[in-house]
């Protein structure tokens, strides 16, 4: 059963946006060809976006191959799909990659063994905070928010992965 998400390239230098649509290419094994604007947050950068549909797994394949460029920041969705949670990517260069598993709605689920761990490990309310702030990647998306917000309006592609 096939499912869809979305690939978000926030920022990445005009040399690398042929090298990203490769990546995205390689995944998808199909042609890729993103409609690239410019990034306001990030003079000199440039950001795109696609949708794009393939089987449960897609989204941590495209997120794998996207890493490997340190400089850009971006964000892979993956839907939830029978048999399959949902995923976010999420990866900002001083940072590293997040991820986490997704409802339904898009809202990050947390699983009741991990949020006991997290319950018992905090010695104090402000740790618990702060535990629950990681394990949502909060971090993450105050950093990429700006990056977000500058993006609306922008052309989206729609990709499929064929075979």
């Amino acid at each position: 059963m096939p499912t869809r998400g979305v690939v978000y390239v926030h920022s990445t230098p005009l040399a690398v946006c042929s090298h990203v649509e490769w990546a995205i290419a390689r995944v998808l094994a199909a042609p890729v060809n993103l409609q690239w604007t410019a990034q306001p947050v990030d003079p000199g950068a440039r950001r795109a976006e696609c949708g794009w549909t393939g089987r449960p797994g897609t989204g941590a394949e495209l997120a794998a191959a996207l890493r490997q460029w340190p400089m850009i920041r971006f964000e892979v969705t993956e839907e939830p799909s029978p048999g399959a949670d949902g995923e976010r990517f999420m990866y900002v260069p001083a940072r590293g990659l997040f991820r986490a598993t997704v409802g339904a709605a898009g809202d990050i689920q947390l699983g009741e063994d991990r949020l006991r761990a997290l319950m018992t490990a905090a010695q104090a309310p402000e740790a618990l905070a702060h535990a629950l702030d990681k394990a949502l990647g909060t971090a993450w998306d105050d950093d990429l928010e700006p990056y977000r917000y500058a993006g609306d309006g922008a052309p989206v592609t729609l990709l499929t992965r064929v075979g």
